[in-house]
């Protein structure tokens, strides 16, 4: 079993050595210049990676770039075991990432916050205090300052 500064080395050269082989020595299009490699996880073993990409554009350019992935798994998987040097060469799987969903997710619930927090603003703009702007009780009683703690007063 390989130690884990071993397998992300790895995992860093699959992730630049796919990159740069889809950008240059693939000429499938429905690949072109829209699919990102955002991440590569190897196993333990060093035997299998997972390569996490992006596509820009819609579900139809994601599942074409998924099919050109997947036809093009045994050229990257030469040029991953060229580069690395390794006994034996890991099998890619890739995977889309959703990363840019959650991200789209998280900003629609932030903007939703906003409005709401702007809702929420307008409506306390002309309000005031329900017991005034100071609710903390000051003495500005005498009678109060002499009675004791019973409410007698003392003798």
């Amino acid at each position: 079993m390989a130690d884990n500064a071993r397998a992300k080395r790895l995992a860093d050269l699959i992730r630049e050595v796919v990159a740069k082989k889809l950008q240059r020595g693939i000429k499938d299009p429905r690949l072109g210049t829209h699919v990102t490699i955002t991440d590569t996880r190897v196993t333990g073993d060093l035997r299998e990676a997972t390569v996490f990409y992006t596509v820009y554009g819609d579900d139809e350019d994601r599942a074409a770039a998924a099919a050109g992935l997947e036809s093009a798994k045994g050229v990257l998987r030469s040029a991953v075991g060229a580069a690395a040097g390794v006994k034996f060469t890991p099998s890619l799987t890739f995977v889309a990432d959703a990363l840019p969903d959650n991200a789209k997710a998280i900003e629609d619930l932030l903007d939703r916050a906003r409005l709401s927090d702007e809702k929420v603003r307008e409506v306390s703009a002309g309000a005031e205090f329900a017991g005034g702007a100071d609710p903390y009780r000051k003495p500005e009683d005498e009678s109060d300052e002499e009675t004791d703690e019973d409410g007698d007063a003392p003798a």
